[in-house]
């Protein structure tokens, strides 16, 4: 009986990462695809995505697109601007809607519930309806920098950073994750003597790595994706990011295989973001607890 049990439940492992390995296979085709496509010229890789050809690196295979891509667009520079404004952009939104989400748990207040719930019918709001007025704004707004007082945020990147540092989705799931914390731990530092500002940097904060990562992967998400908002406030090459740069390889006559060197190059960072935060997202579960 041991012998059989034993077998099954071999045989259920086996069956689990089979189901495991064809999902992983799943999502990383489509990388494949890019990566390999970007190696051929146009001609071939649309005659080999009929068939699995267009997964393999067979045929006239050279690094030929890569070079015109950037030849046809400055993609450097858009990769720059695109991990510039999206790594601020998530840093600083860490940083304050975190520091949001702890003063709508932890600190009383009159007026929290009804400002907490005004911030979260703001989700319901498409960006398209505040887009026009968004602009408008930008476009007078004051601004002191080297050059002195300037007016007008247009063509920089400050207009791209800072209308979305704080937004009701990420101070909402810090608001639920610090709900769960224990209570006890809060009182206690308290009557400790401790200020607020402490609890929150030697407290709250270091048990917080799962909703930090979290949090990083959505706000790196949707920054690094923007199209809209900098095809509206750029005019210049030097502040536009990745996605309104991907329009260039449109224009004209299309080259798929420069579309797919494009596509794998601006890939490269959200690859490695990833990894980098799962790698933390792991460290931190390990790590994360009260020790009494």
């Amino acid at each position: 009986m041991a012998v059989i049990s034993s077998d099954n439940r071999g045989l259920r492992l086996a069956v689990r990462y089979a189901v495991l390995i064809l999902i992983a296979l799943i999502f990383v085709f489509p990388l494949v695809f890019m990566v390999m496509s970007s190696l051929k010229p146009s001609q071939q890789l649309l005659q080999d995505s009929a068939n699995l050809r267009a997964f393999l690196p067979v045929g006239d295979i050279s690094l030929n697109n890569y070079f015109a891509a950037f030849q046809r667009a400055p993609v450097a520079t858009f990769v720059f601007n695109s991990v510039l404004v999206t790594g601020v952009t998530v840093l600083f939104s860490l940083l304050v809607c975190s520091a949001a989400g702890f003063a709508f748990v932890f600190v009383k207040w009159k007026g929290r519930e009804t400002l907490l719930a005004i911030l979260l019918a703001t989700l319901i709001l498409p960006f398209e309806t505040i887009a026009i007025p968004m602009l408008l704004m930008v476009a007078h707004l004051p601004w002191l920098g080297v050059d002195g007082l300037t007016w007008g945020w247009l063509n920089s990147y400050r207009v791209q950073i800072i209308p979305f540092i704080a937004d009701g989705l990420t101070v909402f799931l810090f608001v639920q994750y610090f709900k769960d914390l224990p209570g006890e731990l809060i009182e206690a530092a308290r009557v400790e003597g401790a200020s607020w500002g402490q609890i929150y940097r030697k407290i709250v904060m270091p048990l917080s790595g799962p909703i930090l990562a979290t949090a990083a992967i959505l706000k790196f998400l949707v920054m690094y994706n923007q199209y809209l908002w900098p095809l509206m406030v750029t005019q210049e090459e030097g502040y536009r990011p990745v996605m309104v740069g991907l329009q260039y390889f449109f224009q004209l006559n299309v080259a798929w295989g420069e579309v797919m060197a494009y596509l794998s190059l601006i890939t490269v960072p959200v690859l490695a973001f990833y990894l980098y935060l799962q790698r933390a997202f792991i460290a931190s579960i390990a790590s994360t607890g009260v020790k009494g």
